[in-house]
């Protein structure tokens, strides 16, 4: 392909890159019908992209033809592995790209389940993902959206279908009731079902229907209120302890407590989304705060540009994470000068 001469709107400096794909059938994959993906790229980085056959020229900065070109070579990978790229795809080869690490092409994350092949889709993510795999206890902090609960879900059920672990057991606080259950309406199934409802939508996002109503019914798989874990050793399973923020102190040493032989567990929750009753202090700072120099355990912090769900989401979390900075500052402030505002929530 000739030299190209630098395109309108890219810096004075701009570089080129050639790029070619052995694989031509692969290569139009990976350029997406009418080349939307590489439109894509264009559009998330400051390059123009041109194609022709199985090969392409990026032009644009340093870092960001650089970037281009690792989020090629990563969504590439995955076709060669039989994985399919979509929009979604080359969004997340984007975000790891864009991180500079070199950890775009890790496919060999991609977690497999019945249903659908799920691979990280942020640097985070992937550290969460090789964090799961090396130790017995994972703590993932942050905001919604930033996969926490389902790529912990997705590994559960990876880890039961391969039979490394002989059953799943899911749990959550129920601290909208109190963990009182006894006073709501219906059986037991029905008092708790309402909370433990995004577990089970993550459950059947990779399984067949039947096989979760199977498994559930054999109690390979288990869905329960934290209250139920009381004075279990929950021994060659994988455990996953949802919402995390909303246990008490107690709660948490008492969860924490149950792991037993060859078991996995991992520990979700947002601290900016603590429900519990003001003057309670969450179990899940306490045990980031008591567990923090534990050998063998991981803290994974999960932040907004790890959001995968609607972009606007990304936007909704930075948005609110930016007016509570400024709470709290001014917060400080005025503890700091003797002042004693009457607070306005």
């Amino acid at each position: 392909m000739p030299p190209l001469k630098p395109a309108a709107g890219l810096p004075a400096d701009a570089i080129s890159s050639d790029m070619v794909f052995e694989d031509n059938n692969l290569a139009q994959e990976l350029f997406g019908s009418h080349h939307s993906h590489l439109a894509r790229v264009e559009q998330k980085l400051n390059v123009v992209i041109h194609a022709r056959g199985n090969q392409v020229t990026v032009q644009g900065g340093e870092e960001d033809v650089a970037a281009a070109a690792d989020a090629l070579n990563g969504l590439y990978a995955r076709l060669e592995k039989g994985l399919g790229v979509d929009a979604h795809e080359v969004d997340a080869a984007l975000r790891m790209a864009s991180a500079g690490d070199g950890k775009v092409s890790d496919v060999e994350l991609t977690i497999r389940t019945r249903k659908r092949h799920i691979s990280p889709r942020s640097p985070n993510q992937a550290d969460y993902l090789r964090a799961i795999d090396d130790v017995e206890l994972v703590f993932g902090l942050g905001p919604a959206g930033t996969g926490k609960t389902y790529l912990a879900v997705a590994k559960a059920v990876e880890r039961l279908i391969k039979g490394d672990v002989d059953r799943i057991i899911l749990s959550r606080p129920a601290v909208e009731a109190g963990e009182q259950l006894g006073f709501l309406p219906g059986d037991m199934r029905e008092k708790v079902d309402p909370y433990l409802r995004p577990l089970y939508d993550a459950l059947h996002d990779m399984m067949p229907g039947d096989q979760v109503a199977k498994r559930l019914e054999s109690g390979e798989i288990e869905v329960a209120p934290l209250a139920f874990m009381r004075g279990r050793t929950l021994a060659n399973a994988f455990v996953i302890l949802d919402e995390a923020q909303n246990t008490t102190a107690v709660q948490m040493k008492m969860f924490l407590t149950r792991l037993g032989e060859h078991s996995r567990m991992v520990v979700t929750g947002d601290l900016s989304q603590v429900d519990l009753p003001k003057g309670i202090r969450s179990g899940l700072r306490d045990a980031v705060d008591v567990l923090g120099g534990v050998d063998g355990v991981a803290f994974l912090n999960f932040t907004h540009k790890d959001v995968v769900r609607h972009p606007l989401v990304t936007q909704i979390v930075r948005a609110y994470d930016s007016v509570e900075s400024k709470r709290k500052a001014s917060a400080r402030y005025e503890k700091g000068n003797g002042l004693n505002r009457q607070d306005d929530d």
